[in-house]
């Protein structure tokens, strides 16, 4: 089992009506802007485990398990889909309640890393510096693509109640171990079994069942609006730090749709960009390389104002 550096410790916190689960390492310092971490789709908080205990700097480091993610689960009856702005008004509740008025180091990895993004220029005031890991955003969409959205939409939601969506269970703790291996051939086996503890749990019949709730499978009601998302990225105020690992995961993704050279184009509207690529890893680069992404993360967050 991997041998954790710097242990976290587990916090709820009342967010819009959620019990959110925070994970925390280390303890505020005065006058220094505190370290946030948002996960993925379909991960968890503990995900950035390896990424800290590579981490050199000492700091005040939060890191939530997104709503329907993770430990931050819905009373019954849980919802039916999700929607994206809720991320955004989440994190801005968190950051009320770990930050104050100060504003903070952001961290996104995938789902995560398009939060970060977006909300760096919805709440740009409130970002010292934006990394984002692989948070490609999604191809460019046509108003003409609507009716059949809303439509898919509503099937999903039916299949939904007829319990046809759900999340794939597995005997035993070694099972999602391996189903982690499997996804990501580079999780060594010590990793993949320390992170199955986290990212599922046993439910009354003894299955390991993933902790996130079906509905994250139901697709958005509105349409990706590339337009939109240009306007936020050019109300960043922060220095961002773009960071793709050197496997071409949005390429093996969309086949064609959506490339790394058009997610190369979006970034010209984003006002102080750098960008980096860490070398023999793919899209879950803080457990693959986590040692040479901590120090990417450090360098960039030492960087004079």
């Amino acid at each position: 089992m991997y041998q954790v550096r710097h242990a976290s410790r587990s916090t709820f916190v009342p967010i819009r009506q959620l019990d959110y689960h925070v994970r925390e390492w280390g303890d505020p310092v005065g006058g220094q802007p505190p370290l946030v971490l948002v996960h993925g789709w379909m991960d968890v908080s503990a995900s950035w485990q390896f990424m800290v205990d590579a981490l050199d700097t000492q700091r005040h480091i939060v890191a939530p398990d997104w709503r329907g993610f993770g430990l931050t689960q819905h009373k019954p009856p849980s919802p039916d889909s999700y929607w994206f702005p809720d991320y955004l008004a989440d994190l801005d509740c968190l950051l009320d309640q770990v930050a104050g008025d100060q504003p903070v180091d952001l961290v996104g990895h995938s789902m995560g890393g398009n939060v970060a993004m977006m909300y760096g220029g919805v709440r740009p005031e409130r970002i010292r510096r934006l990394i984002n890991l692989e948070g490609f955003g999604l191809p460019a969409t046509r108003p003409a693509q609507a009716p059949e959205r809303y439509s898919k939409w509503i099937d999903q939601i039916k299949a939904l109640q007829r319990g046809e969506v759900d999340l794939k269970s597995y005997d035993s703790a070694n099972g999602v171990a391996r189903r982690l291996m499997k996804t990501n051939p580079r999780l060594p086996a010590d990793k993949a079994a320390w992170l199955a503890q986290h990212w599922a749990a046993p439910d009354a019949q003894g299955r390991w069942v993933i902790l996130g709730e079906p509905a994250h499978k139901i697709i958005s009601a509105h349409l990706y609006q590339l337009d939109e998302a240009l306007a936020i990225y050019g109300r960043i105020s922060a220095p961002v730090l773009s960071i793709t690992a050197s496997d071409d995961s949005l390429g093996q993704w969309w086949k064609g749709q959506y490339n790394l050279t058009q997610y190369q184009d979006r970034l010209r509207a984003v006002p102080r960009l750098q960008q980096a690529v860490v070398q023999d890893a793919g899209h879950m680069m803080h457990h693959d390389q986590p040692n040479e992404l901590a120090r990417l993360i450090e360098d960039f967050l030492a960087q004079p104002d």
